[in-house]
């Protein structure tokens, strides 16, 4: 796929993300996650980032840089709390829709008694190509190597910049709602 096509569907968790972006995180309950007060990236898994470009990998780490320091967890690359490392995914996909418009008959009295006219239905089918992408963050626990919550996003992208650029920080927005330590309210 183009770079630009799968940087899209990435940040398409931006506008059209924004609206149908689904999140699903899961976490180990055993641990205090308030404890954590910095983190560092690990950087992108299995190379995924080789699909953005380099706006967009920036418009990502800015995303998660300010969630997190909204919490009032800050970046510290020599002893971090939290190891953090991102993957995307971006597949070609197609729906399906139908519409069926249908002219329906009648019943009706004549000097013979009653008639009833048929009707008939035309359906039509469309099909869509779309890119749906798949954001995953996960966050371990330096001390002991265990992955310690891992929020997915997933959603269609657009492939348009103005929306990557302003939907990227919705989209992560979004997904870290779901991080269990709450930003800190000034």
């Amino acid at each position: 796929m183009k770079k630009i096509t799968l940087i899209a569907l990435l940040l398409s968790f931006s506008m059209a993300f924004s609206y149908a972006q689904k999140v699903t995180v899961d976490l180990d309950k055993t641990v205090d996650m308030s404890k954590y007060k910095s983190f560092s990236f690990l950087g992108w898994q299995d190379n995924s980032d080789k699909i953005l470009n380099d706006l967009d990998k920036q418009r990502l780490l800015e995303a998660f840089q300010n969630e997190f320091n909204i919490r009032e967890i800050k970046e510290d690359k020599e002893d971090p709390d939290m190891d953090i490392s991102l993957y995307i995914v971006v597949n070609k996909e197609t729906s399906t829709t139908a519409y069926t418009n249908y002219m329906g008959g009648g019943f009706g009295r004549g000097y013979y008694g009653g008639a009833y006219g048929g009707g008939h239905s035309t359906t039509t089918y469309s099909e869509n190509d779309y890119l749906a992408g798949t954001l995953v963050i996960d966050v371990y626990d330096p001390d002991t190597k265990k992955l310690i919550w891992e929020a997915v996003a997933t959603g269609t992208v657009s492939e348009k910049p103005s929306k990557r650029e302003k939907g990227i920080p919705k989209s992560v927005s979004k997904l870290m709602k779901k991080f269990p330590v709450e930003p800190v309210k000034k």
